[in-house]
């Protein structure tokens, strides 16, 4: 009974990968999208499960979105046939925390251009000339030449008996 119960502590002492991965942006208190979901405002943690490219969205009042596509590459103990030993066979924690956002690659929002709205009512006013009055050329193309288009189709009319429908 003594090895049974020896064996299943050691099996549950068998240690995994904990991934963690922080987000930060400058300015900080950017809504976080992270592969479509939200996740929070920066500066904010995460776990993750799986390696590869993962899309981080970056949304703040008064600046620019920002997308970044950002690569998180697989530490050498998670290459593939290493992943079963450091995941399984191990016996303790393994954590693996990423840090993004800051150094080399910061995450800088730019804010938005304004454009004041003197110039944005002027911009429109020309848009609404330009479509109420089109270029010359543009109404020669638009003229058909009649002469070239088939006839219509003759008129027909049914003629009902004189007591009116059969």
């Amino acid at each position: 009974m003594r090895p049974l119960l020896l064996l299943a502590v050691a099996f549950s002492a068998v240690g995994c990968v904990e991934r963690r991965m922080t987000i930060r942006s400058n300015p900080s208190n950017a809504l976080v999208i992270l592969d479509g979901q939200e996740i929070g405002f920066t500066p904010v943690s995460v776990p993750f499960n799986y390696y590869g490219v993962r899309q981080i969205k970056l949304v703040k009042d008064g600046y620019e979105t920002k997308i970044i596509n950002q690569h998180v590459t697989a530490p050498w103990y998670q290459k593939p046939g290493i992943d079963f030993v450091s995941e399984v066979l191990i016996p303790w924690r393994i954590r693996d925390e990423r840090d993004y956002g800051l150094g080399e690659q910061e995450y800088t929002l730019q804010p938005k251009m304004l454009v004041p709205q003197d110039q944005l009512l002027q911009r429109a006013e020309e848009v609404r000339t330009a479509a109420h009055n089109p270029p010359p050329r543009a109404l020669e193309r638009a003229k058909v030449d009649e002469s070239a288009l088939p006839p219509p189709p003759p008129l027909v009319r049914e003629v009902l008996p004189a007591g009116g429908v059969e």
